[in-house]
This record gives structure tokens, sequence and C-alpha cells, in this order.
């Protein structure tokens, strides 16, 4: 499943937002004839006699793997309704959308924790000539960074040297502690693209790098989360950054110093983890701080983060206001 956030736009209000699924192309930009629907995930779990909490993907999450296939199932089975037909809930059909007509936020609004690794992968642990250890490097980011797929970064007014960092990002599906690196995909939910915007000069102000990594909006994500059951191999999959087309990173999750097993499995030796937690899994080479002359992010500017089979990040930057 590739499940979102979402919210519809009425008479220039917001509805609030609900989980939803995300059925045919899902390319957002589609000019298929069979674009990318939004099916909601409450509507569609009653139509399929599920019962419990399926309004949000945190909560999707905490339901048994039996009844999160059955909503996949239901999912695949649906139909968007005919062109021109207004979308609406009803007893026999859920809500559904095209997804270029709602606003994707975060999949996971509201996680309990946002756990980064630090230099993980060779290069770029090679390029910022920053040392590493035997064990993961981890800092927090917080939910007030987390935003939509296609929303703005609002540069801080505190930073003239804002970075982008391309990453894939994992969202535990089950609460774990201690487990093994044998096991540890067993409690991973699904993946997202996660792009870990950085202001430079604010992060290496002193030993700690939350000042640089937390700021809001600065950590945009998404544009849906895959379940696991969609992911052949997560450590076999391209990711890519563009800003304003061009490419600057390129690389290949395989590339990990500390594989996504490994790292939920230290990770859930230091602390436990809950559905809905996302760990970003580190960004490669190609940082716009190491580069001559450096490469920094602008009012205007279009930052486009990919990971193959996954999804895409599209976020204008605005600002700073």
């Amino acid at each position: 499943m590739r499940l979102v956030t979402y919210r519809v736009q009425n008479n220039g209000g917001s509805q609030p937002w609900r989980a939803g699924i995300v059925v045919g192309e899902p390319e957002v930009e589609s000019t298929s004839a069979s674009p990318a629907t939004v099916l909601d995930a409450t509507d569609l779990a009653q139509n399929a006699g599920l019962s419990g909490d399926w309004g949000s993907v945190r909560a999707i999450l905490t339901q048994s793997l039996a009844d999160q296939a059955t909503l996949a199932r239901a999912a695949a089975q649906a139909q968007a309704p005919a062109p021109g037909h207004p979308a609406g809930h009803s007893a026999d059909h859920p809500a559904a959308m095209a997804i270029t007509n709602v606003q994707l936020g975060p999949p996971i609004p509201d996680p309990d924790k946002i756990i980064c690794l630090g230099l993980n992968y060779h290069e770029h642990q090679q390029e910022t000539n920053l040392p590493t250890g035997s064990i993961p490097v981890l800092f927090a980011k917080f939910r007030n960074a987390l935003t939509g797929p296609y929303d703005p970064i609002v540069l801080t007014p505190l930073s003239s040297e804002n970075d982008y960092e391309a990453e894939l990002a994992v969202v535990i599906g089950r609460r774990c502690k201690n487990v093994s690196e044998a096991d540890a995909l067993d409690y991973v939910g699904g993946v997202m693209a996660f792009d870990d915007v950085t202001a430079r000069d604010m992060q290496f102000k002193t030993s700690q790098w939350m000042p640089g990594k937390a700021l809001d909006t600065y950590a945009p994500c998404g544009p849906w989360l895959v379940t696991m059951d969609e992911v052949s191999d997560v450590q076999n999959l391209d990711i890519t950054t563009r800003v304003n087309g061009v490419v600057l990173q390129q690389s290949n999750t395989r590339l990990m110093i500390f594989s996504v097993r490994a790292a939920v499995a230290f990770i859930s030796s230091v602390m436990t983890l809950e559905p809905g937690d996302i760990i970003a899994t580190g960004t490669p080479a190609g940082v716009g701080f190491t580069r001559q002359p450096p490469i920094f992010l602008h009012h205007g500017d279009i930052v486009e983060v990919e990971i193959g089979g996954i999804g895409l990040l599209r976020n204008p930057v605005s600002g700073p206001h």
C-alpha cells in the first residue's frame, strides 16, 4: 500500500487531515489515462468490515497485519468515481479523490520520535572529513520540522547556509526493543523519501547538531509511506537530489555504512521504538557545503529528492521571512 495523510480544500477552507490509500498511477503529475486516486482509509475500512481506528497512518500501523492486508485488498478492488462525478462518503463506496485535488501532508505527521543517522555513507563521511565510530551517529528532529512532499521549505533568517540531504526514511510498524538485525525488518512498517534540510552554519556552531537540524519545515517527507510488501530490497534503492533540475546527489542505499537492519537493531537497543517512529538513514555524498564553491538553498529554488520505486519530493524554497 501507499499510505498518505491528506486533506481537501473546500470553499477556501481546509478539512481535517485524514489517512488515505493511493491507488492507480502514483506519480502526482502523471499524464496517464488512469491518474492516481486517494481512497479514504476510514471509509474503506468500514466498508471492508474492519473495526478500530483507521483515521491516521500511525493508527493504521498499529492494526494487525491481517487487517492491514484486508484493507490493501479492499483498496485494490475499489474503483474511482466516473470523471465528473463528485467523490463522496457513502455506505457502499469509499470517498475517492483525484490525487491532484487533495493536499498531501507528511505521511506520519505525529511520530513519537524522529531519529536521524549522520555520516552513514562512506563517500559522504569522506567529503565531510568528520569522524565515524563503531556505532551510528544519531541526532533528533521533531514534529515541527515535518512538512509535506510539495510544501515550501521556509528558510530560517538565522542561517545563510541551508543545505539539502536526500535520505531514505523507514517508519516503525510494530513496537520493538532489543531486536536482532536478522529480525529488524519485521518491525518496519514502510519507507518513504526524506530531506534532512540543514542549516550548516548553525549545525557547526556547537558539537551538538540539533540547532541546525530541527528547524520548522526542515524535514520534507513522503509523498506516501510504501509498505514493506511493496519493497523488494530496501538495500538496493536509488537515491537522487536535484536542485532546479540539476542532479547534485546520486547514489544507492546499498552503499550505507550501517544498513537499515543494523540501524533499527542498534536504535532499538538504546530505546523502545513505537509504531510511527521515523528513522532517517543518512545522506550520500554530494551535499552542498562540501562543494567548491558551496551550493546552498535560496528563495525560489526547487528541491527534488527521489527514492527509486518509492517516491519523489518536490519542495519549493521560500524565505527567509
